[in-house]
C-alpha cells in the first residue's frame, strides 16, 4: 500500500478542525472506553467466582452482587464512551477505518448484535443473582464469554486498520476477491496484555471499594479488610502479568526502548509499589489514569508511525475550519458533560457515604445545585442546538 492509495481513500472535505486536537481527543477518550471495559471484564469474571463462594462465604455473599452491579453499570459506560474514539479515528484516520469495516463487514455486522445479546444476557444473570443467592452461573459464565468475544472482534478491527500492506492480500487473496468480510487478524500477544489488566484493574476498584465503605457503619471491619486485601493481592499479580505482556508485545515491534514505552514500564512500577502499600487507593487511582493514557498514546504513536511510514501523515490532511461545530462540541464535551457527570458522581458518592435507608438528595445543597445546574444547561443546550440547525437549514434552502 502506497500513499497515493491512501490520500485518494481520504475525505475531501477535510477536517474541521486542527488533526493534532482529534489525535489527543482520540488517546483521552479510548482511554476512558478502556478503563470501563476493563473493569467490566474483571468485576464480572470476579463475580462468577463468588457465585460459587458466597453460600459458604459471608464475604463473597455480600461482593458479588456488589461485583454484579458493578459490571452492568461498567458495560453501559463503556458503550457510551466507545462512540467518541471511534468518531476521532473515523476523523483523521478514516481510510483505516472504513477498509477495516470493509474487510470485516460480517464481522462488524455480529458485533452489534453480540454485544446486544450479551447484555441482554448479563441483566438476566443479575437478576437470577438477586433472586437466589449464588444464581444464574451458567447465564453468568454465557454471557461473560459473549462480550469477552464482543471484545475479541474489536481487537480485530483496530488490528486490520493498522494493517495497510496486508490490505490487498485480505482482499483478494491469491489474486482472487473476497467480498464476504470474514477477515479475521488476532495479535495474541497484544490482545493478552489488553485483557490482563482487567485484573489490576478490577484489584484498584475493590481497593477504593474498601476504603470507600470504611467510614460506614454497616460494614464490618474484617469485610472491609479482606476486600482490601483480595484488591491488594489481584493489584500485584496483574501488574506483575500485565508487564510481562507489555514487554513481549513491545520486543516483537521493536518498541521496547522508546522514551513513552519505558516511561509506561516506570508508571507500572510507580503503580505496583504504591498499590502493594495501599496507604491511599484514591492516590493508586490517580497514578493507573496516567498510566491508562500513557498505553492508550503507545497505541496511537504505533498507528501513527505505520501509517508515516507509508507517507499518510495526519498533520498534513487538509484543515478547513468549521469554528461553531468546534464550539458547540467543547462546550457540549466540557461544561455539559463536566457538569453532568460532576453530578452523578456527587449523587453516588453522597448516596454511598448516607447512614440513611434512603438518601433525599433535595436535602442535599451541593446535588441540589448541580442537579438545576444540569438541567438548566441541557435545556438551553437544546435550544441552541435545533435553533442553530433551524438557522442553517433555512439560511442554505431559501
Amino acid at each position: 500500500m502506497d500513499a497515493s492509495a491512501l490520500l485518494a481513500l481520504r475525505d475531501p472535505a477535510g477536517v474541521p478542525f486542527y488533526p493534532i486536537v482529534f489525535q489527543g481527543l482520540y488517546v483521552l477518550t479510548w482511554a476512558l472506553h478502556a478503563a470501563f471495559v476493563l473493569l467490566a471484564l474483571g468485576a464480572m469474571g470476579l463475580s462468577l467466582y463468588g457465585t460459587l463462594k458466597q453460600k459458604s462465604d459471608s464475604h463473597w455473599k455480600i461482593l458479588t452482587p456488589h461485583l454484579i452491579q458493578t459490571g452492568k453499570i461498567s458495560v453501559s459506560i463503556l458503550i457510551v464512551l466507545g462512540v467518541a474514539p471511534l468518531l476521532f479515528t473515523q476523523v483523521i484516520y478514516d481510510p483505516n477505518w472504513y477498509v477495516a469495516n470493509t474487510l470485516s463487514g460480517m464481522w462488524v455486522f455480529i458485533f452489534i448484535y453480540t454485544l446486544v445479546i450479551g447484555y441482554i444476557l448479563y441483566y438476566w444473570y443479575y437478576y437470577a443473582n438477586k433472586a437466589k443467592e449464588g444464581g444464574g452461573k451458567l447465564i453468568g459464565i454465557i454471557s461473560f464469554f459473549i462480550l469477552v468475544f464482543a471484545g475479541l472482534l474489536m481487537h480485530n478491527f483496530a488490528v486490520t486498520s493498522i494493517m495497510p500492506n496486508d490490505w490487498m492480500d485480505m482482499y483478494a487473496p491469491n489474486g482472487i476477491v473476497d467480498t464476504s468480510g470474514w477477515t479475521l487478524n488476532i495479535k495474541l500477544v497484544r490482545l493478552l496484555f489488553f485483557v490482563s489488566l482487567s485484573i489490576p484493574v478490577v484489584g484498584i476498584f475493590l481497593q477504593n471499594y474498601s476504603r470507600f465503605l470504611s467510614t460506614r457503619d454497616d460494614f464490618k471491619g474484617n469485610f472491609i479488610e479482606y476486600t482490601s486485601s483480595l484488591g491488594t493481592k489481584l493489584t500485584v499479580i496483574g501488574l506483575l502479568i500485565s508487564a510481562v505482556f507489555f514487554a513481549l508485545w513491545m520486543s516483537s515491534i521493536g518498541y521496547l526502548m522508546h522514551p513513552l514505552s519505558i516511561s509506561i514500564i516506570v508508571g507500572v512500577v510507580a503503580l505496583l509499589l504504591i498499590s502493594y502499600s495501599n496507604s491511599n487507593s484514591y492516590i493508586t487511582t490517580g497514578v493507573l489514569v496516567v498510566v491508562a493514557l500513557l498505553i492508550s498514546a503507545m497505541r496511537e504513536l504505533i498507528r501513527f508511525d505505520i501509517m508515516s511510514n507509508l507517507g499518510y501523515n495526519i498533520y498534513d490532511y487538509p484543515v478547513n475550519l468549521e469554528i461553531p461545530s468546534i464550539v458547540m462540541f467543547l462546550l457540549t464535551f466540557l461544561i455539559m458533560g463536566g457538569i453532568g457527570v460532576a453530578y452523578l458522581l456527587t449523587m453516588a458518592w453522597k448516596v454511598g457515604k448516607s447512614q440513611e435507608p434512603i438518601f433525599d438528595g433535595s436535602k442535599d445543597k451541593a446535588v441540589t445545585r448541580l442537579g438545576n445546574y444540569t438541567l438548566v444547561i441541557m435545556v438551553t443546550w437544546m435550544a441552541v442546538y435545533f435553533a442553530w440547525g433551524m438557522f442553517i437549514l433555512f439560511k442554505n434552502i431559501l
